[in-house]
């Protein structure tokens, strides 16, 4: 689990064959104290394994899955990646819950100055937008962000100067593909709402959670 707070940024060094999926060596701008082979660290947003460490430099192995839902596959040495290791019990949750599995890719669609922020327009697939609100959290690159308005395609961000530096979000150049991982809490939310219940609970195989029973206690 993550919070989208991004420690700093790393450079993909090597990237080599493993089977069908592939190994990525990558190194950190940050010291990687404590940090131990088997631990998880979120590359661009994607919950990813370290399989070896070597100072600043550790490798991960990357599924096939990963790399065919995720920026991952198209990666190129050289390119810059957002970091971030996993949240540890008793540490502050700054951002929103992120769980690192990423639900799909958008794509920089505009930038546009607004007082001493950038407000970043990202385009998304209808699938992924329904998961959206306004002033909801959303996870892009692995960045915690805050969605300032959203449509059937697109939503917005406003990109702070600190938070520009301090990632990749910053450099994204207009029609650049980002990881997308939407508010966990949406999914459930829909899953619950939609599911059919087992037929032996009350006889019925409906869902006894529908929008006027969230309305009610409050969850919309």
């Amino acid at each position: 689990m993550f919070t989208g707070i991004i420690e700093g940024l790393g450079t993909i060094k090597e990237i080599q064959p493993a089977g069908q999926g592939k190994r990525f060596t990558v190194e950190a701008d940050i010291v990687l104290d404590q940090t131990k082979i088997g631990d998880s660290i979120a590359v661009s947003g994607a919950c990813l394994t370290a399989v070896a460490i070597d100072g600043k430099r550790f490798k991960l192995d990357v599924s096939p899955e990963t790399l065919a839902k995720t920026t991952l596959g198209k990666a190129k040495i050289g390119e810059r990646v957002n970091l971030e290791r996993a949240l540890r019990l008793g540490d502050r949750l700054d951002g929103h819950l992120v769980s690192g599995h990423i639900d799909g890719m958008g794509v920089v669609k505009q930038k546009k100055p607004e007082g001493n922020a950038v407000v970043v327009t990202i385009g998304i697939p209808e699938s992924l937008a329904r998961y959206i609100i306004v002033k909801g959290s959303v996870a892009v690159d692995g960045i915690s962000l805050t969605a300032n308005n959203c449509g059937r395609d697109s939503f917005e961000v406003s990109i702070i100067p600190h938070t520009a530096r301090l990632t990749t979000i910053g450099f994204k150049n207009i029609g650049t593909p980002v990881n997308i991982e939407t508010d966990m809490i949406g999914k459930y939310v829909e899953r619950f709402v939609t599911e059919k219940r087992h037929p032996d609970n009350n006889g019925t195989g409906e869902s006894s959670i529908d929008m006027q029973f969230l309305a009610k206690t409050g969850f919309i």
